[in-house]
């Protein structure tokens, strides 16, 4: 991490595979998928807290040095040379930790329409119609009503997304975000990465949208989800018409907070396609 770190946070199906797909190309940079840093961040955070009564022994600094050195000794080893983009849902719940770890670091959080996430989700599970969910513990009895409401909690995928990105959007380090439309990142790619470098002060890097490549299938099929971080090769827009119910639908219609004016109090850059 000597060329230092940043995270990739938002919403579900809403393109952070894609954007770390493109990243990656970038032989500057290292990017993926949620990784394992993000859940070993938080059972550590669990440990040293009083839940744990050794934990009176272990001081503040000792703390930020334990969870600083997640970081450290898992990217030495994986990429020590690269500047990191670690990828969780969690980071924008975490942010006053993150900056007291990392002062220089920003977030880039992908953001969607909520329908057409709730969409996304029931589309994935109806593909793989032979397969059980780990998204939905792996019941099988189950309706697409029950399975949005599921996503719509806010300890559900969906859900607890939005309220992370509700307090980091109005938090105190609001400063350090730019939320990036998947939209935009599928119709015009170019202008949307070159926005992102000059977000994180690095140099532009000439992509290849023509042939971008991720794949995870290990991990997908072994949550029952084939093809949840499938990436296309070629970054395109695809219009489509919804599989859901039209109330349910409608139900999220309003929902995208970050695409009011007069709510985006910090001036928080967003990414939107141009028209």
């Amino acid at each position: 991490m000597q060329n230092g770190v940043h995270f990739i946070s938002g919403l579900p199906r809403s393109g952070s595979t894609l954007l770390a797909a493109i990243l990656r190309q970038n032989p500057r940079l290292h990017a993926g998928m949620s990784s394992p840093v993000g859940s070993l961040f938080m059972a550590l955070q669990g440990a040293m807290s009083r839940r744990n009564e050794a934990a009176v022994f272990i001081d503040e600094t000792q703390k930020r040095e334990l969870l600083k050195g997640i970081f450290d000794n898992y990217y030495h080893a994986v990429h020590p040379s690269k500047m990191v983009l670690d990828t969780n849902r969690a980071w924008c719940s975490k942010l006053p930790t993150l900056v007291k770890l990392f002062p220089e670091a920003k977030v880039i959080c992908c953001v969607r329409h909520v329908p057409w996430i709730m969409d996304s989700i029931e589309r994935l599970i109806r593909q793989n119609a032979f397969e059980l969910s780990g998204i939905f513990n792996f019941e099988s009895l189950n309706t697409v009503y029950t399975r949005v409401n599921r996503l719509a909690t806010s300890d559900g995928l969906v859900g607890f997304a939005i309220d992370a990105l509700r307090e980091a959007f109005w938090g105190e380090n609001a400063g350090r975000l730019i939320l990036v439309g998947y939209e935009a990142l599928c119709k015009e790619p170019s202008r949307t990465l070159d926005q992102i470098y000059d977000f994180l002060g690095e140099r532009r890097f000439a992509h290849d949208f023509e042939n971008v490549e991720y794949e995870a299938d290990d991990f997908d099929l072994g949550i029952g989800t084939p093809n949840l971080h499938k990436v296309r090769r070629k970054v395109s827009w695809i219009e489509r018409e919804t599989v859901l119910p039209p109330e349910l639908f409608n139900r999220f219609a309003n929902d995208a907070f970050w695409m009011v004016p007069e709510l985006n109090t910090h001036n928080v850059p967003i990414i939107v396609p141009r028209g």
